[in-house]
């Protein structure tokens, strides 16, 4: 049986963090992943097949929202990640209406907090983002549908599991993973608001965001890489996912990341509540907003005009 050891480190009260060390090394965390993950993407989309009233840019709208929320409250990284796959695989067996699509999400924040984070989101705080169009009663109640629709299994394997084998894996220094792990990260929320990569494998998204985040800070470094092919066999080899898959959703977040970053005089973000809004995901994810500034989370998505 293999030795498991956990160092602590402080950290802050939303955070739990141990030394990964031992398990990192161990091929079969990894492939007990990659065993798992098949349970927990899409296998067609909801918007297809069930969903009539809801449409993809109302998800894109609520799962920024979410993302919003989740800045505002300092959670941990994967909390966005989960709520947003709690949420589509909900959706994926429940009709919903419109209205009802701000609820769930919310639902969905409150129950990947309860998991994911030391202390969880406050139902009031939550509550009291939506404007308090959602009441706690209804937080409560919609809490166990959600739950009881998905049996229970809210457990689910995200890409950010994936991130600290495959950083590891890469034999980048502690510095460079640092980096890499904080740029992959935010790729990897962009890549929640965008329904198409909820079809893909947690396992590809984390290594195509991977991918991105060592491409843009390393330049394909020289001494570890001497192409971009060698640093998606590298990847190939960890996953076992094909060569061209991965370019392909590496190529996709890649043009997500350029249509972001659009001067926001040219193309400013709207909220939710139907204000403009000079919010960049980017940006804001990365640590660049003003040292006094609050964070702008929009309050009511019932506000827009769908």
């Amino acid at each position: 049986m293999e030795k498991l050891l956990c160092c602590d480190k402080k950290v802050d009260k939303n955070t739990c963090v141990s030394s990964p060390e031992p398990l990192l090394n161990s091929r079969r965390v990894l492939q007990n992943l990659l065993q798992l993950e098949d349970r927990y993407y899409l296998a067609s989309s909801y918007f297809v097949c069930l969903q009539s009233d809801i449409k993809p840019y109302m998800r894109e709208k609520v799962t920024e929202w979410m993302w919003e929320v989740c800045e505002g409250e300092h959670c941990q990284q994967d909390v966005f990640p989960l709520a947003v796959n709690c949420m589509d695989r909900f959706l994926s067996v429940v009709k919903l209406k419109r209205s009802q699509l701000q609820l769930l999400g919310t639902v969905c924040l409150f129950l990947a907090s309860k998991l994911r984070q030391v202390v969880p989101l406050m139902g009031r705080k939550l509550c009291q983002y939506t404007d308090n169009s959602v009441t706690q009663e209804e937080l409560l109640s919609w809490e166990l549908l959600v739950l009881s629709r998905l049996k229970w299994d809210i457990s689910a394997v995200i890409p950010n599991d994936f991130l600290e084998p495959l950083l590891y894996r890469l034999l980048l220094s502690e510095g460079a993973r640092t980096k890499a792990r904080q740029h992959a990260e935010v790729f990897i929320n962009m890549c929640c608001t965008e329904f198409k990569f909820s079809m893909y494998p947690p396992s590809m998204v984390a290594a195509a965001s991977v991918g991105a985040a060592v491409q843009g800070l390393h330049r394909l470094n020289k001494e570890l890489w001497e192409s971009s092919r060698e640093l998606l066999t590298r990847l190939h080899l960890i996953t076992g996912i094909e060569i061209d898959c991965l370019r392909h959703c590496l190529e996709q977040i890649e043009e997500m990341i350029a249509a972001d970053i659009t001067p926001t005089q040219t193309s400013p973000m709207v909220s939710l509540n139907g204000n403009g809004s000079n919010n960049n995901k980017m940006a804001d994810s990365s640590g660049l907003k003003p040292a006094d500034s609050k964070p702008e989370t929009p309050t009511d998505v019932q506000d827009v005009h769908f």
